[in-house]
């Protein structure tokens, strides 16, 4: 519901008011950390607490990766109903920024989705203002909505993490019209006159020089004699505050401990007491099903997915009792709440409506509360007649063979190469002759888990939290 964007309106300041934007309230979900349904805070009151914040994903990303970031900030005491995360609907990039791509979106579509979720936010909490903090795309978005979209009326705060600011490249031969192009008119008028916007606190967060998107050369990306024209400098903004996070990578700028603790000085004006997780008593979970489509990922709820959660053996991966959990989902694509066990390991069985895929994912553990565990099924992929797979994914940080260790049973991952952390997942192959442990390991964690041997449409994944 944006005025589209171009050159002329970005000039012109065009925007969208709040009433304007109630129209497509009712397309986007809202997810926050099992914020209850209640009667709205007198504006007085609203006025006192905290800001609500609302974390913003990355290109083909979704809202839980923020679970840890989530946490964080609940363990220093912020009040759990004024944290969000949204899931964008088409979270991949079309190829211009006014191309019209089945299941892509463009910086407008990712703007108006946003927000409409940030009005409901204000709805909910009464609040006059939100702060926004967004991984790499999620930042572009951001500052599309602040700049082009009405969002500096509804905005205390913008924060990036090794969001492309400047571009992933600079280059007036390469793809000159991407979003992701510093010289693209897009990127050049997003960043016209000023970097920020009047009356919007901003913080831009960047790695010192392990960010993919943010190297002199485009080896990361597969084009090791390409320069590219930036350099660890693209993702920050001049005119905000700009703080660099040594040794992290293009994601942990987003959503390690360190980019944390920034975070939270930036929003709360004093250090956190931890950048620990601190466990809780009760942990209930839930969260959204999705899938892919046209051969992209979607935020797209799933009706009718069969998700069952299993409690294993953290030794052998083994189911060590019946079911403990099973939902079918509805429109809104939701699997849960379940209420979990802290210290106990689980097995999330979800299958695709019509049982062509069915992903066993096997995760780090639940300290605390989730309203954003979601699970996004994979298109059917090939598979060997005489070999199964298990899949090794960290999404919330990339691995590099420099500094990063991953073993399938002990035995290093093959593809992950030294240098600049470059890839998140690492796949091996093991002979399909009967059902068995596989230790999955990264950094010194463990995940275990069951091959299925007898059924080719099953994936096997090992999910690690780390950052």
């Amino acid at each position: 519901m944006t005025t589209p964007w171009s050159p002329r309106a970005a000039r012109s300041g065009a925007v969208v008011g709040l009433g304007t934007l109630l129209l497509a309230v009712g397309a986007i979900p809202l997810t926050a950390q099992r914020a209850p349904q209640r009667v709205l805070p007198r504006r007085g009151a609203a006025a006192a607490a905290p800001v609500p914040i609302v974390f913003v994903h990355g290109n083909g990303d979704h809202a839980g990766l923020w679970d840890n970031t989530i946490w964080r900030f609940e363990s220093n005491g912020y009040p759990r109903d004024r944290l969000f995360a949204v899931d964008l609907p088409h979270p991949s990039a079309a190829s211009t920024p006014t191309a019209r791509e089945s299941n892509r979106s463009t910086p407008d579509d990712q703007a108006a989705a946003l927000a409409a979720f940030v009005t409901r936010v204000l709805l909910r909490t009464g609040a006059s203002t939100v702060a926004l903090v967004g991984s790499s795309r999620g930042g572009l978005t951001i500052r599309h909505y602040v700049r082009f979209g009405g969002g500096a009326a509804h905005v205390s705060h913008v924060i990036t993490g090794g969001t492309p600011n400047h571009g992933v490249m600079a280059l007036a031969t390469t793809t000159p019209e991407s979003e992701f192009n510093g010289l693209s008119p897009y990127l050049r008028a997003l960043n016209a006159g000023s970097e920020v916007v009047a009356g919007v606190r901003f913080l831009a967060l960047r790695s010192d020089s392990l960010d993919k998107y943010a190297q002199p050369t485009g080896a990361a990306m597969g084009a090791p004699t390409m320069a590219t024209g930036v350099d660890a400098r693209s993702p920050a903004l001049a005119g905000a505050t700009n703080v660099v996070l040594p040794g992290t990578d293009h994601r942990e700028v987003a959503f390690g401990a360190a980019a944390f603790a920034a975070q939270y000085r930036f929003l709360v004006g004093r250090p956190p007491r931890t950048v620990a997780i601190v466990p809780d008593s009760l942990v209930v979970l839930d969260g959204m099903v999705s899938a892919h489509a046209n051969g992209q990922p979607t935020n797209l709820p799933l009706a009718r997915a069969v998700v069952t959660v299993h409690e294993v053996d953290a030794a052998s991966g083994v189911r060590t009792r019946v079911a403990v959990h099973r939902a079918v989902t509805r429109d809104d694509g939701r699997w849960g709440p379940f209420r979990a066990s802290a210290t106990a390991r689980y097995e999330f069985e979800v299958a695709m409506p019509d049982s062509s895929v069915v992903l066993h994912l096997y995760r780090s553990g639940f300290p605390r509360s989730s309203a954003v565990v979601n699970f996004r099924l994979p298109a059917p992929a090939a598979s060997r007649r005489d070999s199964v797979s298990v899949l090794i994914t960290r999404p919330r940080g990339y691995l590099g063979a420099s500094r990063d260790t991953v073993r399938f049973d002990g035995v290093p991952a093959a593809g992950i190469a030294p240098g600049v952390p470059t890839v998140d997942r690492a796949l091996r192959w093991f002979t399909a002759d009967t059902a068995r442990t596989v230790r999955a390991s990264v950094n010194g964690e463990t995940i275990v888990v069951r091959t299925h041997p007898q059924d080719r449409r099953r994936l096997v994944v090992a999910e690690f939290q780390q950052e």
